[in-house]
């Protein structure tokens, strides 16, 4: 489950990126972009919740040292990526007063 939101937080960040770059409203596009993020998040603490119940240490220790590296990395860069148009409209305005 947390690829296929992942996969959808990737589409819908590449849509809010297109519709900056076509100046229409991409407001909902960066709202389904973090929302998805956060949706793949908690589906692989979901998975990794599963993991313990079962008492599936061999898995644990393979997978979560990694998984929240590329976690973090990757929600960071989800939450940069969604919110660059709103950071370059907010820097357009300020050189526009200039």
């Amino acid at each position: 489950m947390w690829v296929i939101f992942g996969c959808i937080a990737i589409i819908a960040t590449c849509i809010n990126l297109y519709l900056y770059g076509k100046d229409k409203d991409y407001r909902f596009a960066m709202a389904m972009g973090l929302s998805f993020t956060a949706l793949t998040v908690v589906a692989n603490y979901r998975m990794v919740s599963s993991w313990v119940k079962a008492g599936d240490w061999a898995a644990l220790s393979d997978v979560v040292p990694t998984m929240e590296i590329v976690l973090w990395i990757l929600t960071g860069f989800s939450i940069l990526l969604n919110m660059a148009p709103i950071l370059l409209k907010l820097r357009n305005r300020k050189s526009d007063l200039d």
